[in-house]
């Protein structure tokens, strides 16, 4: 396995301080209500500023690099979160979900992405160790998922967007009857003498083949930003930790981001060129690198780019003919 800067103990006060802020979350979401912006701010704000302290940290104690590196990653985390965030937005709409327990769904949602990847990360972290090789492979696996975002954005589409198609959507409805409307937070209900499911729980399967795919996507990705797994572990902890809260702030921003899969295509696509050059620089010592900080300044400035490109779109589409 590569090296890793995180102690046994690390590791267990990290996934402890994970285990009670998803509690808080639950205790949040324990009661359905309507979440207010002001809310929904309150709490983005608390998420953001935690990975913020956490690379002071990493910079006081590991040094600048460690911290770079995090910092890198959590942005790419973040982008492919945001793009998360979308499909979960029409996931909900599909399935007309209740306001009132909308972030409850998120937070499944949520709890899932972070499983997978933590599974991901285990058997990435194995084929690393096994040789540079891997690199290879995760290289061409984020070129095939740009290609298979830019051709979703170029056709007007969205990747796993089509509840009816979902294998395991399908399965659930042969495999137990499903009630016609929802029943709060539950995901089953006994109904007529048996026991039926609510749509809730067909949209949380649903999120949960959703979250298959993005594990696919960001965990190569992030790799291709640090070896470390510690600290390809705490970017996906803390770029999704804060996703309940900032959809209910980006819901009606996230409509305007019209070109968002081009920026991540491109993205991807320069993680994957990255990949490729270290898995060649470890063979042929001539092949140049590309350095993390040169890595942050191009994702930041292809999402700086798409941002005002999406505005100006959309402002071009209300303005309407002249």
């Amino acid at each position: 396995m590569p090296g890793s800067l995180a102690s046994p103990g690390l590791w267990l006060l990290s996934i402890a301080v994970l285990l009670a802020l998803l509690a808080a979350d639950f205790a949040v979401t324990r009661r359905p209500h309507e979440v207010s912006v002001r809310e929904a701010a309150g709490w983005s704000v608390f998420y953001l500023a935690l990975p913020a302290v956490f690379a002071l940290w990493l910079w006081w104690s590991f040094g600048g690099t460690q911290a770079l590196e995090f910092a890198t990653g959590f942005v790419v985390e973040k982008s492919l979160s945001v793009d998360n965030l979308f499909v979960f937005m029409l996931l909900l709409a599909a399935f007309s979900v209740p306001p009132a327990v909308q972030q409850r769904v998120l937070l499944y949602g949520i709890i899932g992405a972070l499983v997978l990847r933590g599974v991901f990360i285990a058997a990435g972290a194995a084929l690393l160790s096994a040789g540079t090789w891997a690199f290879l492979v995760f290289g061409l696996v984020l070129f095939a998922s740009a290609v298979k975002i830019l051709h979703a954005a170029t056709t007007g589409g969205h990747m796993g967007t089509d509840t009816s198609k979902m294998r395991s959507v399908r399965l659930l409805r042969r495999l137990m009857p499903v009630t016609d409307d929802y029943r709060g937070t539950r995901m089953v209900v006994r109904e007529n003498g048996r026991r039926a499911l609510t749509p809730l729980a067909i949209v949380v399967v649903a999120i949960f083949a959703t979250d298959v795919v993005f594990a696919i996507d960001s965990v190569p990705a992030v790799y291709g930003i640090t070896e470390d797994p510690y600290l390809v572990f705490t970017t996906n902890a803390f770029a999704l930790l804060g996703l309940r809260a900032l959809y209910f702030v980006l819901q009606t921003a996230l409509a305007k981001l019209v070109h968002l899969n081009h920026g991540l295509a491109i993205i991807l696509a320069f993680i994957g060129v990255k990949l490729v050059l270290h898995w060649a620089h470890g063979i042929w010592p001539a092949v140049p690198e590309i350095p993390t900080p040169v890595s942050l300044g191009v994702i930041v400035a292809v999402l700086g780019t798409v941002t005002v490109t999406s505005l100006r779109s959309r402002r071009a589409v209300d303005a309407g003919p002249v």
